[in-house]
């Protein structure tokens, strides 16, 4: 890796940990320079507006969700072993940042707000939420959901839990959290198996 290459790996690094406190809002190419120790126009040379650095940062995320959360979970038994582990592993995600997932901060922070940077975060969420739907799906091939299951309603619902459990865990500090999250995803899954 050239040394371009390790200040772009590293200026990408500490704008995924702020952006996930701060929001891409409040992350700005000074408070981005001053936490890696460069000079301002020194990381504009890298990124060129704050825009595109909040869409790289954006990338830089989703392409560590797809290594620690999807690529593991692809890896299990195909049906309800492998909905499990994507679950638990998009869990983990949460802790992985010091603001929780930097998906939920951005979508609160760009739900309104058209443009390049809100269009990469809602293409990653629809990716994600297809995901879902297929894990279903390869469930009830497998015949471990019934075959009446709609996929796309289990897939809303298993993305409504992992927000939800985003604010209770962050937000109100819930120690029942994780518990209560994973007892709803358990009967979720019951459900699913009774879908017949």
């Amino acid at each position: 890796m050239s040394k371009g290459e390790n200040t772009r790996s590293a200026v990408l690094d500490a704008g995924l940990e702020l952006a996930s406190s701060a929001g891409l809002g409040g992350l700005t190419i000074g408070l981005l320079a001053d936490h890696v120790g460069m000079s301002k126009s020194g990381l504009f040379a890298h990124f060129q507006s704050k825009e595109a650095l909040q869409i790289e940062i954006l990338k830089e995320a989703i392409g560590r969700f797809t290594e620690r959360v999807v690529a593991p979970a692809l890896k299990a038994k195909r049906g309800e072993p492998r909905v499990r582990k994507l679950f638990d592993r998009w869990l983990a995600w949460g802790e992985e940042l010091p603001g929780g997932c930097i998906f939920v901060t951005t979508s609160v922070e760009l739900d309104d707000k058209p443009g390049p940077v809100r269009d990469v975060l809602a293409g990653s969420q629809k990716d994600f939420l297809d995901l879902w739907a297929t894990a279903a799906r390869i469930a009830i091939e497998e015949g471990h959901f019934g075959a009446r299951l709609e996929p796309e309603q289990f897939a809303h619902e298993v993305y409504c839990l992992g927000f939800g459990h985003h604010t209770l865990s962050r937000l109100l500090r819930s120690e029942r959290a994780e518990p209560r999250t994973r007892a709803a995803f358990d009967r979720l899954v019951e459900q699913a198996r009774g879908a017949r």
